[in-house]
């Protein structure tokens, strides 16, 4: 392997397997985590569902390319347990910023028992994930986005059926959620993905869901044990070399570390309620005069005065 990350929590490895045309990603969140979930006093069944949410932004926002780069993942019903729920990625830097947040209906939660399944909590729900690439290096920014049922038993197999469904590509994705003894949580994703491109001439290998190199590596992919995802004692590239050390070459990169980014600020607040005509700022005003803007991906509310806004 070409490099060697030290890094356990709150972070993301890129890797690939040039002789099997396979790629992955492999993430595990810590203290990051923690923050965003204390903003809110989720019970421990949505912090799970959110923690793996958060898990998924990771795994697949590091695939972007270049600063700015953001990937939102939206689940939403109109009729289940879990009205909304949002968990996103910005790159930056040497790394990129996480938030999510859940709203839920409680008491049809306490409904569905202690490990209610996806289908419980979302019903019929669907699942969305947005890439949003800024322009880099001369290129025209882009968006795109899929829309899939939320079937299967996790968020992680509803991403599985995105990549077969919207992308061609297949994918294995397996995530686990461990508490800490300290009241923490770790959460541990991996993602493998055949390789989507083909020479030209040839047979485009990502269409064939049962071509030989792809068999041999989701093989070996699902011998990863949930506890060695949120083992935070066995750094990330420890967990690539168990399950693929026997292959000619893996290829390591793209080392990102994680980090807690609401990105809700007062400046950008006020420009937008700038761009309301007064008397509607007026209307939207307390009995002190103060517009209470609450941000839910971080549970703060930024009071703005009416009174500071010229007319």
């Amino acid at each position: 392997m070409e490099q060697q990350i030290d890094r356990r929590l709150d972070g993301v490895l890129g890797f690939t397997i040039p002789s099997r045309d396979a790629r992955g990603r492999v993430a595990r969140l810590g203290p990051a985590l923690d923050e965003i979930l204390s903003a809110h006093a989720y019970p421990p069944v949505i912090a799970r569902l959110l923690a793996e949410a958060l898990v998924l932004a990771a795994l697949l926002g590091t695939t972007l390319k270049g600063d700015g780069g953001q990937l939102t993942l939206q689940a939403q019903t109109e009729a289940g347990v879990v009205s909304l729920l949002v968990a996103d990625y910005k790159n930056g830097p040497g790394g990129g910023a996480l938030r999510g947040y859940v709203q839920f209906d409680a008491d049809r939660l306490a409904e569905q028992g202690s490990d209610p399944t996806l289908f419980g909590l979302f019903g019929k729900g669907y699942l969305a994930i947005t890439f949003d690439q800024d322009a880099v290096a001369g290129a025209e920014a882009h968006r795109y986005q899929g829309i899939v049922p939320l079937e299967g038993a996790s968020l992680g197999k509803a991403v599985e059926h995105y990549f077969f469904q919207s992308e061609q590509i297949p994918s294995f994705v397996r995530i686990d959620v461990r508490e800490r003894e300290d009241g923490g949580c770790i959460a541990g994703g991996l993602l493998v993905q055949h390789l989507p491109e083909g020479e030209v001439g040839r047979e485009r290998l990502h269409v064939r869901h049962d071509h030989p190199e792809w068999e041999h590596i989701q093989a070996l992919a699902t011998t990863i044990r949930g506890e060695e995802l949120t083992d935070d004692m066995l750094g990330l590239d420890e967990i690539v070399w168990r399950l693929f050390h026997e292959e000619k070459e893996i290829r390591v990169s793209d080392a990102a570390q994680l980090t807690r980014g609401c990105r809700c600020n007062e400046a950008h607040i006020r420009d937008v309620l700038a761009s309301f005509p007064a008397g509607e700022r007026q209307d939207m005003a307390d009995e002190g005069g103060n517009i209470n803007v609450d941000c839910a991906f971080c549970s703060r509310i930024f009071p703005i005065a009416v009174a500071s806004f010229a007319n």
